[in-house]
């Protein structure tokens, strides 16, 4: 399983959001760059960067800082927030990126999404769905950062990228983001039974070396951690020992 240290960045800085909340942030380092050191010095070989302002405003974006981190560091870097544009897509390969992060683009323009991953082939991008699970326990995706919710379920999204070869997925249930409360476990059962040749990630309420261990055994492609790392509830050379 690959391990995904985030960084998180909103306004230059490292940050992590409570339950995707813009009022509830906290800011945990001013300098991405040594983040992203500490990172790839304990053992990292991939980096999961975030552009929050991006994501929120598109005409905000941190593009050149991402192209600065990439650079930096002799990692693999998948990155996203605020992915408008096919020639957003094609700057960030171009910069070094080995994949690019889709959100809300993908459910509100689903056309002009599956021709992205027709052209830039489907290894390259990451199909990020956040979801909030409504009252009949149907996931529901959200999107704008996660400020408003879609009318696709989960499920719906996947069974349309799988027409263009959907390879790479990212779930996060938004009520367990940047809580410490544990992964969705059921969560990830349900599309592992589904979609058993998808490439899965997690993310949200990792807390433990537990969690990692967990998601090991059940055979997701990848974890991403974020606040467990800054506040050092475990270091990521723990990680990568367990």
């Amino acid at each position: 399983m690959n391990i995904y240290p985030a960084i998180d960045l909103r306004h230059g800085q490292c940050v992590r959001l409570y339950q995707g909340n813009y009022q509830r942030e906290t800011i945990y380092n001013d300098d991405p760059f040594s983040v992203a050191k500490q990172f790839v010095s304990d053992g990292a070989i991939w980096l999961h960067i975030v552009d929050l302002d991006g994501a929120k405003d598109h005409e905000k974006n941190q593009a050149s800082l991402i192209a600065e981190l990439i650079k930096a560091n002799n990692v693999k870097v998948q990155t996203g927030g605020g992915i408008r544009a096919q020639s957003q897509i094609a700057n960030l390969l171009e910069q070094g990126a080995e994949r690019v992060i889709i959100g809300s683009m993908a459910v509100k323009k689903r056309k002009e999404v599956s021709e992205w991953f027709k052209y830039f082939g489907a290894e390259r991008l990451v199909l990020a769905l956040d979801v909030i699970v409504n009252a009949n326990k149907q996931p529901m995706v959200s999107v704008n950062a996660w400020q408003n919710i879609s009318e696709y379920s989960l499920y719906d999204l996947i069974d349309f990228y799988q027409t263009v070869g959907l390879t790479h997925l990212l779930c996060t249930n938004i009520a367990l983001d940047g809580t410490l409360n544990g992964p969705d476990y059921g969560l990830y059962d349900a599309i592992i039974e589904r979609y058993p040749f998808l490439m899965l990630q997690a993310s949200g309420g990792i807390q433990s070396l537990l969690d990692i261990t967990m998601l090991n055994e059940k055979r997701l492609d990848g974890a991403i951690i974020g606040r467990a790392l800054y506040e050092k509830k475990f270091t990521l050379r723990e990680v990568f020992s367990c």
